[in-house]
């Protein structure tokens, strides 16, 4: 038995494995990019929760624009956030100059709430 033949009708490749031919299906090669927290993130989400969206993704080879998509809303989504609480509770350059571990405290905490935020509306959903 060959151990590789051609099926010129489909023009997919077969291989040998043990008694059957199994087909050769590879996918494109797709760009190098690189996927930042929020994208690492969705990306371990849909993996478990969602898995069939991750499939057709995948073999669409529409994962790494989804990610690096859901990368960038999820960013600016943040740093949008972080600056309207920053501003809603007043916490200025003044009070970084004044008191700074107050300062650091309270920037925590609006950077906490954010993360939160990105993850609830956008990351797990």
């Amino acid at each position: 038995m060959k151990k590789e033949i051609y099926n010129e009708q489909t023009g997919i490749k077969y291989q040998l494995q043990g008694d059957y031919y199994l087909p050769c299906l590879t996918l494109p090669e797709q760009p190098k990019v690189k996927i930042g927290v929020w994208g690492k993130r969705h990306l371990r989400y849909i993996k478990q929760h969602h898995k069939i969206r991750y499939i057709n993704l995948l073999t669409s080879c529409e994962l790494t624009d989804y990610l690096v998509d859901i990368d960038k809303q999820a960013e600016e989504l943040f740093f949008r956030v972080v600056k309207q609480l920053s501003e809603k509770e007043g916490i200025t350059e003044q009070l970084k100059a004044e008191n700074q571990m107050l300062w650091v405290q309270k920037m925590n905490n609006i950077r906490n709430r954010a993360t939160e935020i990105v993850n609830t509306e956008l990351i797990y959903t």
